[in-house]
């Protein structure tokens, strides 16, 4: 019987940090991108598009055999999770033009708690202790967020209904999941991002052409901004964190996720010269650290 070989071990983290830093620029790409006129619906529709065309050769050669023989079931999951996606970026990306790098990513990436309330109200799974720590830590660092940028809005900015996208965001986000974990237990991992990308997209065009968003008359630099974001946060990054899982607890990538905001709140700041009010800084803080218990006290 024939072992794969295992990684050194310092590999998986090596990769987790790459996956991160991929990740973590995602929000100053779509940033960059708006400011070369590209429409957050046109964003997040080609950070989608290009991800599915790129992994649909790899998709079709590798999982040929498992993608004829879907059933109506996994079709419905796969359109299902398509959907929460494609509203997941649709929302999160939107909500960069309102509020800071900091408190859109911060907010977004509150999905550990959201998949925790759905559990105990959707399964009945009762909630660790420390899960319903983390709920109440989140929550009052979210309330901190919120409040110091309704006191920091200035004329003409929407920092509350950024915030309030950005949670969206992770609702959709959370469902997303919830249905993709069903989804994943039948399908391996080319054939499943596949279809969740691909269906994901094909809901983003149509809003797109629904809502009469520009997708082609786009500048060089844009072009270049939307290619590295599928290549750099959508397909590295979350290839780098779906890999890892092999090798190390879910828990653990979990928490190494929460660096996302971190990292994208430093590029911010010297990137865009965004710093932390004092209220938005305990906030940000108390927020990471109710996910991390989350995280931690998320019963597999």
């Amino acid at each position: 019987m024939s072992h794969t070989a295992q990684p050194a071990r310092w590999l998986p983290f090596v990769v987790l940090g790459i996956g991160l830093t991929a990740v973590s620029f995602g929000a100053i790409f779509a940033r960059l991108a708006q400011a070369e006129q590209v429409s957050s619906l046109a964003v997040a529709t080609w950070r989608l598009g290009l991800a599915a065309i790129i992994i649909t050769p790899v998709a079709l050669m590798q999982s040929h055999r498992e993608l004829a023989r879907l059933s109506r079931r996994q079709l419905g999951l796969a359109l299902a999770a398509g959907l929460f996606l494609a509203l997941h970026f649709a929302t999160w990306i939107s909500s960069l033009e309102y509020t800071s790098v900091a408190s859109s990513t911060a907010l977004v990436t509150t999905n550990p708690l959201w998949i925790g309330l759905a559990s105990f109200l959707i399964f009945r799974e009762r909630p660790t202790r420390m899960m319903l720590g983390g709920i109440a830590l989140s929550f009052a660092g979210s309330l901190f967020i919120f409040w110091s940028d309704s006191q920091s809005a200035s004329a003409g900015s929407q920092p509350m209904l950024g915030n309030l996208l950005a949670l969206v965001g992770s609702w959709c986000f959370s469902a997303y999941l919830l249905i993709g974990r069903r989804l994943r237990a039948g399908l391996g991992l080319p054939a499943y991002i596949w279809l969740a990308y691909g269906a994901a997209a094909l809901f983003l065009f149509a809003a797109s052409g629904a809502g009469g968003a520009e997708l082609f008359a786009l500048s060089g630099p844009a072009w270049l901004l939307l290619l590295a974001m599928a290549l750099g946060p959508q397909l590295l990054g979350h290839t780098a964190y779906n890999w890892s899982l092999r090798y190390v607890s879910a828990t653990f990538v979990a928490v190494v996720t929460l660096g996302e905001p971190v990292v994208s709140a430093l590029l911010a700041f010297l990137i865009f010269s965004e710093g932390f009010a004092p209220l938005q800084f305990v906030g940000f803080s108390l927020l990471l650290s109710g996910i991390y218990l989350a995280a931690k006290g998320e019963r597999s």
